[in-house]
């Protein structure tokens, strides 16, 4: 079972980002290291997860059809993040109330109504929405980080800031977390429409290292 991390995302003005390593975990070994985790849904909804990559691949082919077929239909009507993410919670809970759950979590994000929404669903099918979300790790690491910038800022942040910070916390998985690394992709969401960022390299620094204790 190869498994992803963390997966942050952060509303701004006018729009939304999430961001996730390349990282594919087997158990303890860092077996592939350019695992796209964030993909593009269409110009408005982009959706990321941690969790077994295999169950994110399934879903996200189920994703793809249904938005070839609406392509197919050409009504000009497309898949907004507040339907995927009412679609992803009834599909993650099915599976989970059939005991074959899905093992990842969601993080679906996009404009609804030129409006930033930023939303979470969880392998049991629970769901929520927040101005800054993480899985994993970064769930008790990175959002006390965003939270604080949001807070200071009034959640009015642009997108410069927001990447700032998304990149500070991305820092912080990297040096505390065993299953990140340095290389990370973002999608990115507004008026203009979605994109996929990918590779991006923390500049890190592990002269701190030999100051903590129980470092050999």
């Amino acid at each position: 079972m190869v498994t992803g991390t963390s997966v942050l995302g952060i509303q701004f003005d006018g729009g939304v980002l999430i961001a996730a390593d390349l990282l594919g975990s087997y158990g303890s070994m860092a077996q592939m290291r350019q695992l796209q985790r964030v993909f593009k849904v269409n110009e408005k909804t982009v959706i990321g997860a941690s969790g077994d990559y295999s169950d994110f691949q399934f879903l996200i082919e189920k994703i793809m059809e249904k938005v070839n077929q609406d392509y197919c239909l050409n009504d000009g009507y497309v898949y907004k993040p507040k339907q995927l993410f009412s679609w992803c919670t009834r599909v993650l809970y099915n599976r989970r109330s059939n005991f074959d759950p899905l093992w990842n979590r969601l993080v679906i994000a996009g404009l609804d109504d030129e409006q930033p929404f930023l939303g979470s669903v969880d392998l049991l099918g629970n769901a929520y929405q927040a101005p800054c979300i993480a899985t994993g790790y970064g769930n008790y690491l990175a959002v006390p980080i965003m939270r604080e910038f949001l807070d200071k800022h009034n959640n009015r942040i642009n997108e410069v800031q927001a990447r700032e910070v998304i990149d500070r916390c991305m820092k912080l998985l990297y040096y505390r977390d065993g299953r990140a690394y340095d290389k990370y992709s973002i999608a990115v969401v507004t008026k203009e429409g979605s994109r996929v960022e990918e590779c991006k390299e923390l500049q890190t620094n592990w002269a701190v290292a030999s100051q903590i204790s129980s470092y050999d």
